[in-house]
């Protein structure tokens, strides 16, 4: 449903860090589903560690957070070359079930379950085959 190159009019975020590949299925207000295909080259992989690389679990959220911030932007009609920005700015309900490792395509979900003055909350969840490897509850804040 989006590539690379309409998810990043979208978000700010640019290699290394824009950690979504595409978008399969965007329901505006509602939820969407993406993905992150991890590959053993990506930078982080070298430090993390080196001989079992794992996806540093801070940047799976970060990944979830930059899901639901599209979401956020397309639901709103709006975009960061608009002067908008929107911030990751917290997370409670959170837990990693299992890594995710070079060569996993990494499912991003997320559903709206709030907006309220500019604070948008996402129920959102990753998962690799089917196997859920992180949960939460965020929130967003549109400035």
């Amino acid at each position: 449903m989006m590539d690379v190159n309409e998810i990043r009019q979208y978000l700010p975020h640019r290699y290394p860090f824009l950690l979504v590949d595409r978008v399969v299925e965007l329901n505006l207000g509602e939820s969407i589903v993406a993905y992150k295909n991890l590959t053993v080259n990506e930078p982080f992989f070298d430090g993390h560690f080196p001989d079992q690389p794992v996806f540093p679990g801070v940047l799976l959220l970060e990944a979830l957070a930059q899901a639901s911030g599209i979401l956020g932007f397309k639901t709103m009609n709006k975009k960061p070359a608009d002067g908008s920005i929107y911030y990751f700015v917290g997370a409670d309900k959170l837990r990693f079930k299992r890594p995710c490792v070079p060569g996993d395509r990494v499912m991003l979900r997320s559903s709206v379950v709030s907006d309220r003055r500019g604070i948008w909350k996402f129920d959102v969840s990753a998962d690799v085959d089917g196997a859920v490897c992180a949960s939460a509850t965020i929130l967003c804040a549109d400035r």
